[in-house]
């Protein structure tokens, strides 16, 4: 039932550990005719992915979105002829609201929203991790790059979901419990692609996302700080040092507590096609979001148990 918490980095530490031993085996022809295989099918995390009803389907995510519990809340009706952005916020440690509800078939996204398709956007980096990459692909995780947005997006019929976390990996190192602080003010580019496609807008809340885990002090200007984000502009990505409870004492280990999540998806904001914006047209677009992101979580703070005295911190 716990083996689901295990985390991305882990997994993928886990991938690369198998295709080395095979390589260096007996059986080094596998990862050899993989890597021919990955070189084949390079392009599919930018064109769609490869989604798998039966992966979505484990019974494992069952029990992984029971445990915290995970929830999606629906606020508003949408438009299955229309393709929608869903900024996904906070980043917290692991995704895990983001992962549960969009990427697995066990809080009712079909069900609330029918007629649409629900793509998460993560690093391209993790799709070159041997092995990892395909599992992730199965259960609807697409690269993060331009083009992967773009393929989503660029959708004639309609009924297209890019979900993407705004804040990425500089936002998971705020990710304290309790923390409100969200890594936005100099995101833009999600903005100018809803405005290239027409993709309606739409802000997601994800609360108790950052309860999950407790994350070792990293002040801004620490050694620990300072070398995390150093890693990653290097990288493109980062490692909180986190810690939570183990499998059979509640103390000390790399489970994450068992807070639930509620992830809430606000109201849509119309979004017109332009190929061409201004900054002052992106700048406009993005202060809107900015203002209905507050608002859904003004809405629903105190039903979620957040002090009506807190508020978001933007950065």
């Amino acid at each position: 039932k716990l083996v689901c918490k295990i985390s991305l980095f882990s997994q993928a530490q886990c991938c690369w550990g198998v295709f080395i031993i095979l390589l260096l085996g007996n059986y080094w022809f596998l990862p050899v005719l993989y890597a021919l295989w990955l070189y084949l099918d390079w392009e599919t995390p930018q064109t769609g992915g490869r989604r798998s009803k039966w992966v979505r389907n484990w019974t494992v995510w069952k029990y992984f979105t029971d445990y915290f519990p995970i929830h999606l809340i629906k606020t508003s009706d949408l438009d299955p002829s229309q393709n929608y952005l869903f900024g996904f916020h906070p980043h917290g440690i692991l995704v895990a609201g983001a992962f549960g509800n969009f990427c697995t078939e066990y809080t009712g996204f079909k069900e609330l929203f029918p007629g649409f398709t629900p793509y998460l956007h993560i690093l391209p980096f993790w799709f070159g991790c041997p092995f990892f990459r395909d599992y992730a692909l199965s259960t609807g995780v697409v690269s993060a790059s331009k083009k992967s947005v773009s393929h989503v997006l660029n959708n004639d019929r309609g009924g297209n979901v890019a979900v993407i976390v705004i804040g990425g990996a500089e936002e998971s190192l705020d990710a304290h419990p309790g923390s409100l602080t969200l890594s936005i003010l100099k995101r833009r580019g999600f903005i100018k692609m809803a405005l290239k496609y027409g993709a309606h807008l739409v802000p997601v809340f994800s609360f108790g996302e950052n309860e999950l885990f407790k994350q070792v002090a990293n002040p801004k200007g620490s050694w620990l700080r300072t070398l995390q984000e150093s890693l990653r502009k290097i990288v493109g990505f980062t490692l909180p040092l986190f810690h939570a409870r183990g499998i059979f004492q509640y103390s000390f280990g790399l489970m994450p507590y068992r807070k639930p999540i509620h992830t809430v998806v606000g109201k849509p904001i119309t979004v017109t096609q332009n190929l061409n914006p201004t900054l002052e047209e992106i700048e406009q677009l993005h202060q809107k979001y900015l203002q209905e992101l507050s608002k859904l979580f003004e809405d629903h703070k105190e039903k979620y148990g957040i002090p009506d005295h807190e508020s978001l911190l933007f950065k």
